[in-house]
């Protein structure tokens, strides 16, 4: 497989002979609205056009519906005829987007060689959960390709040590810019839970993404590998990689 970190959460995967898009924020650098009152968002220009972000992709994978997820500019640039797939419940929202081709995945999805399963979120804790809503991570296994884990917009909680625990995926891909939402609640992991993800699954690569983009965030690439450094948890452990780059797995 090959995956592409593209700027947040936005990755292109090639697993078993599909394209992926998963979570498309593709606005262009200072056009969207600040979460936090610190700068407009996102922090930094795409690698690339958002063109080259979606040319060829076979499946949009939105893990749900805030706007760092799938934005104005993805809703208006994906032909309405993309497959996309996402969490149960978000499908009439995206349906009023104009996009006809849309599957929830209730719990699991099989696609020719692929199986693809729904796993569980927490984006958050207390009352801001309520605000947050639903999230969804997924799980992607083929034959011969590694099972991964891409646990989404989620902290560490029983969730997801359960989830690593029962499918032991190979691959685990985090959201670990430790962005923080009201009273500075935390809504995704930092390095702490992202070390922590590490230390549950000691024989996983675990890729850490949705770094340095958008402005409620408190965990840079760097705080994140010199925490990373200072417990163990070297490069071969615990991959954090730079917008547009791409790695093969």
């Amino acid at each position: 497989m090959k995956f592409q970190l593209i700027r947040s959460a936005t990755l292109r995967m090639d697993y078993a002979g599909q394209r992926f898009v998963i979570d498309p924020y593709l606005a262009a650098r200072h056009s969207r609205p600040s979460y936090a009152g610190n700068s407009l968002n996102p922090l930094v220009d795409l690698p690339c056009s958002p063109a080259e972000v979606i040319a060829g992709v076979e499946w949009v994978l939105v893990s749900h519906l805030h706007s760092d997820h799938f934005d104005p500019a993805a809703q208006e640039l994906l032909p309405k005829d993309t497959p996309i797939l996402c969490q149960p419940g978000d499908e009439a929202w995206i349906a009023g987007k104009g996009f006809r081709r849309i599957t929830p995945v209730v719990q699991g999805l099989a696609w020719q060689s692929i199986m693809i399963t729904r796993t569980p979120g927490q984006h958050g804790s207390g009352d801001v959960l309520a605000e947050m809503g639903q999230v969804s991570g997924f799980i992607f296994q083929a034959e011969n390709e590694p099972t991964l884990y891409w646990a989404g917009d989620t902290i560490w909680y029983e969730g997801v040590a359960d989830t690593i625990a029962r499918t032991r995926p190979q691959i685990i891909v985090t959201h670990s810019c430790g962005a923080v939402w009201g009273a500075h609640v935390p809504i995704v992991m930092d390095a702490a839970q992202t070390i922590a993800v590490c230390q549950a699954a000691p024989n996983s690569i675990v890729i850490a993404t949705h770094m340095d983009s958008v402005d409620h965030a408190t965990i840079s690439r760097e705080n994140l590998r010199q925490y990373a450094d200072a417990h163990g948890i070297g490069p071969d452990r615990l991959l954090i990689p730079a917008d547009g780059e791409t790695l093969a797995l």
